[in-house]
């Protein structure tokens, strides 16, 4: 999922990229035309590129949010529910030793008490 993930940020970055040596060239080719002038050239480059990246922005949020429901559909486990689980297991399975007096939970039991 990872690997999808650096891939898909990679895809996008290359789009990026590539968008503005597409729009620099869109541009170059308009003032050939003569339909724009060198003042404006910059600008409009700047605009398509500008608009470029709202789109890639929001393309990445669609793909995050699909992704996140894709997990949550197939009821896979994040990190962080992980993480979350596992340090609930230690701290029953201390109490659990806690209250069976074993020497190892006493002492991990903080001073006075026993």
């Amino acid at each position: 999922m990872r690997d999808f993930l650096d891939k898909a940020v990679s895809l996008g970055l290359g789009f990026a990229v590539a968008s503005k040596e597409q729009a620099e060239k869109f541009v170059d080719e308009l003032i050939k035309k003569g339909e724009l002038n060198k003042a404006e050239s910059q600008q409009f480059v700047d605009e398509l590129v500008k608009k470029g990246q709202e789109a890639q922005s929001a393309l990445e949020v669609k793909v995050r949010e699909y992704l996140h429901k894709a997990v949550h559909e197939m009821n896979l486990t994040t990190k962080e529910d992980y993480v979350r689980l596992k340090n609930r297991v230690a701290e029953l399975e201390l109490r659990v030793a806690q209250l069976e007096g074993s020497p190892a939970a006493q002492d991990s039991l903080p001073p006075g008490e026993s």
